[in-house]
């Protein structure tokens, strides 16, 4: 035998060789079988040769290996740190809230993320159970586990193909292959030869693991089985596709590593500063720079980031996006091209006539998927079906020559067709003209048929009418039933047959993306009850053309327009034909639907050449798994963040290598789903909008949160070092500033999570995969804030001290004066570059406002609870000297105005001079 000796379970999968472009006796040589199945001894030898038709199971990873997994993040590993010197300062309280804040994160993301190889599990679960057989002549079940290359096995509607076959024998076979080429309808099959380098949803002559059957019967030789299958290779590659970091984590990564190291420099600065200048010693300096430790690393900030996400995820799920990975939701927000399949996403996967022309007038049909609601329009003008005696001929053969039915959901949401795609499609329209499928299968019942098969391409059945009259309708592939037919129906009487007119017709109709169905009719001897291919060989006059098409969602259509609006480019990547994609764009309005490539094209492509193209080509045809992850990763390369949708086992590595990959949820299938990180509940192309809105809010929040927290610890931090370095006592203490950070901080902090979506946030371009969180203007803000934090906090710890207040008494002033600065910094942080005078920027929050006011009534237990004494060493303040602590607040939110209108005032001019 020419093929490989199987592997062991786990290896890859060999090169296969081109078994559709065979010929049957090369290739029952090539398994030394006759044809007619293996021997029970012979199948018992493969199986041992082969192993068994399964993919390999992957040894998921342990709970406890998957949990402390989410540990390492140098942000944790900060917040670990923190947790240790408030330990060393014998602060087990702080120690125990900062731990928990570390358990709480990890908790949330273990919960979110589930087991990396769920995908592979769910691609397993679509292989079939059993497997109808011939062995030692006789025909028999056994586990599809027990296939091996070379048995003959039969198929009929319903199974589910348990291995890849080479197809010996068809009768009527229609096989669903969406899950893996992205075609919307069954594919009718054939026994020819096909040409090797054919795309896979071209080769008729196969019939692949993990497809459905949908009509019909056949028998195949199983040519590959376990991971040499079409699936098991798509399986292989989603094991092997690395998942990226987002490009969240490795900002915060960056800035984690940004404040240890700055953090570890200064406090080694001041430590030596302190001992040498200032005479103090190591065990003085040593607590010091705890201190200073304490008061600069933002303990809060993982935590707020959790809580932010999580917010995140939770209105996303209120818009039919279900995240399976926290980070994912701020990766939305930097998106900058969406690679989308075509069947399912951007279309209904519900088949719908579009078009019906006969040889008197061309018909546009309006509605959408199954739904039987609709109108007949012509030349832009509504018109009556049932006034049009051939209309009405020429819908009532499609609904009587049709084997499929309609029903409304169970949950009445929306029509389900139970029969061929196609078949529902014609019902459906002539339903849309006021046909009801009973009554007219009652007016003129079915007296016989003959079923649609590959070899002939065509369907007929006979009626009879309760007068006593008979005929035949026939429906088929449009160039088989055109020649067949002499005439043409018309208004009044039958016309000669004008070949190069209907042709004409056909090719107009597929270069709008159609699938194209003809009609034809005869009459019959009201005796006749038998229906041969004799009465179709001569006598047929043709009705007219139906032309059928996926139609794009009417929601993804604006969809669309939002993206662009946003600066995100939308590509169509699918196993579909060329021109119907190229149509399906069109009507979507992608950004340029002129041109498409091919697989075959891709495959020509070396990488730089495709790199080129990609900038280029917004439509992709035909392509593979292979070509889809090329795409993805190549785009990557050009630095671009690439969101992935899909629904089929074809979608699942490119889901996996995308930085988002989002699957949809009613139509995907469980690899999709398992191996994306959003998976759409409602299918609606229009809510992955709605997810990038919420994404750059998320992102937008944590900017003000980081904006809103380092400033503030820059503030304590700088006034511990100007103490040491002037030789002053600290104006506040470590743990008075372990208050500060981990109650008035985190909870003024924690309701920037909840801030709304800023008006232009979907009129900006994509955020710069590499662009840093802080950002210029960032930390020229931090800067800035930092500074007036310290003069306020030193002006009033030195003021109070002049006048002969106690230290105690002098820290209590400090500290509530650092509280009220943060909460009128809060109202200026909500707007980074906007004014915050004014009823919205003040009052617009209600989570603001709450925060606020939990945060004043802690610090009046802080100031005057005798128990905080103790704690916290802390003494009453004056009533009257609340005025001057929040003057000094209201003359920070001033100050920071007046630096908004003044950047504002500069951008301005400089947009001007551009201009100019």
């Amino acid at each position: 035998m020419a093929r490989n000796k199987a592997r062991k379970q786990g290896n890859d999968p060999s090169p296969q060789p081109s078994w559709h472009a065979l010929a049957r006796d090369e290739l029952l040589s090539q398994f030394a079988t006759d044809g007619e199945g293996l021997s029970e001894e012979e199948s018992r030898q493969r199986l041992a040769e082969y192993g068994p038709n399964a993919l390999p199971e992957v040894r998921p990873r342990g709970v406890l290996v998957r949990f402390f997994s989410h540990f390492r993040n140098l942000l944790i590993y900060v917040l670990v740190v923190a947790a240790a010197i408030a330990a060393a300062l014998h602060h087990w309280v702080d120690t125990a809230v900062i731990l928990t804040v570390v358990l709480v994160n990890a908790t949330i993301g273990f919960i979110q993320e589930g087991k990396a190889e769920d995908a592979l599990r769910a691609i397993r679960q679509l292989l079939s159970a059993k497997a109808m057989v011939v062995r030692g002549g006789r025909r028999m079940s056994v586990p599809a586990e027990q296939l091996v290359p070379g048995d003959l096995v039969t198929l009929q509607s319903g199974d589910k193909v348990p291995a890849d076959l080479r197809l010996l024998k068809v009768k009527g076979l229609q096989v669903q292959e969406a899950a893996l080429t992205g075609e919307s309808v069954a594919v009718s099959k054939s026994l020819d030869p096909i040409r090797p380098d054919a795309d896979l949803g071209d080769r008729r002559n196969m019939a692949y693991s993990g497809t459905l059957v949908t009509q019909g019967q056949g028998a195949g030789i199983v040519v590959a089985t376990g991971v040499d299958t079409e699936i098991g290779r798509i399986s292989t590659m989603v094991s092997r596709v690395e998942s990226l970091t987002t490009p969240l984590l490795q900002q915060m990564d960056r800035l984690a590593r940004w404040i240890t190291a700055a953090v570890l420099l200064i406090a080694t600065l001041v430590f030596v500063a302190g001992i040498t200048l200032r005479d103090h010693t190591a065990v003085e300096m040593f607590m010091i720079v705890v201190g200073l430790a304490v008061a600069a690393i933002p303990e809060g900030l993982p935590a707020i980031l959790t809580v932010t996400l999580a917010i995140g995820v939770q209105r996303m799920a209120t818009r039919k996006a279900i995240i399976r990975r926290l980070p994912v939701v701020e990766t939305l927000g930097s998106v900058s091209v969406i690679g989308s399949d075509k069947t399912g996403t951007l279309t209904r996967n519900e088949m719908t006539v579009r078009s019906v022309v006969t040889v008197a007038d061309s018909y546009t049909v309006t509605g959408t998927g199954y739904d039987p609601h609709g109108t007949f329009e012509r030349d832009g003008q509504a018109s009556e079906p049932t006034s049009n005696d051939l209309l009405r001929q020429t819908l009532l053969a499609a609904l009587l020559c049709n084997d499929s039915s309609l029903q409304k959901r169970e949950d009445n949401n929306g029509w389900e067709v139970h029969g061929d795609p196609m078949e529902g499609a014609l019902l459906v329209a002539a339903m849309k003209a006021g046909m009801n499928p009973e009554h007219e299968t009652k007016q003129y019942p079915r007296a016989d048929l003959i079923p649609f098969e590959s070899e002939h391409k065509f369907m007929a059945t006979l009626h009879h009418s309760h007068e006593g009259r008979a005929f035949l309708f026939l429906k088929g592939a449009p160039e088989r039933v055109v020649e067949m037919c002499k005439e043409v129906v018309g208004a009044d009487h039958n016309q000669p047959m004008d070949r190069e007119y209907w042709h004409e017709q056909i090719e107009q109709m597929a270069a709008r993306g159609q699938r194209v169905l003809a009609v034809a009719t005869k009459p019959a001897p009201n005796d006749q009850s038998e229906l041969t291919f004799d009465d179709v060989e001569n006598g047929l006059a043709l009705l007219g053309l139906y032309g059928l098409i996926d139609p794009p969602r009417e929601e993804a259509i604006s969809a669309v327009g939002e993206c662009q609006a946003a600066g995100i480019r939308v590509k169509m990547i699918t196993g579909d034909h060329s021109s119907t994609a190229r149509a399906i764009a069109a009507q979507l309005k992608l950004q340029n639907t002129a041109e498409a490539v091919t697989g075959h094209e891709l495959e020509r492509m070396d990488d730089a050449e495709l790199q080129k193209r990609l900038s280029e080509v917004d439509v992709y045809a035909r392509v593979s798994p292979e070509h889809k992850l090329r795409i993805v990763t190549l785009l990557q390369q050009q630095g671009a963040i690439v969101a992935m949708t899909g629904d089929g086992v074809n979608d699942a590595p490119a889901l996996k290598r995308a930085d988002v990959g989002i699957a949809m949820g009613h139509k995907g299938t469980e690899a999709a789903k398992e191996a994306a990180e959003m998976v759409i509940s409602d299918d609606n192309f229009a809510s992955i909008v709605d997810a990038v809105r919420e994404g750059r809010t998320v992102y937008d929040n944590l900017k003000k949160a980081i904006a809103f927290l380092l400033p503030v610890n820059g503030g304590e931090s700088v006034s511990i070092i100007l103490a040491i370095l002037a030789g002053l006592t600290l104006p506040i203490a470590p743990l008075q500033i372990l208050w500060v950070n981990m109650v008035s901080s985190v909870a003024l902090a924690m309701a920037l999570a909840f801030e709304v979506s800023e008006n232009d946030i979907m009129k900006r371009p994509p955020r710069p995969a590499k662009e840093s969180m802080l950002t210029s203007f960032l930390v020229w803000r931090i800067l800035l804030v930092s500074t007036l934090f310290a003069a306020g906090i030193f002006g009033i710890f030195s003021w109070t001290q002049y006048h002969g207040y106690t230290l105690e008494e002098s820290r209590t002033y400090a500290v509530n004066t650092l509280v009220i600065m943060e909460i009128f910094y809060l109202f200026s942080v909500r707007r980074l570059r906007s004014t915050s005078l004014g009823f919205t920027g003040l009052f617009g929050s209600g989570k603001v406002l709450i925060a606020v006011g939990v945060v004043l009534m802690l610090q009046l237990v802080f100031t005057y609870a005798p128990f905080m004494e103790t704690f916290f060493d802390t003494r009453p303040i004056p009533a009257a000297m609340w005025f001057v602590i929040l003057a000094v607040g209201l003359g920070l939110l001033m100050v920071l105005e007046l630096e908004k209108w003044l950047i504002g005032r500069w951008s301005r001019r400089d947009v001007r001079s551009r201009r100019d």
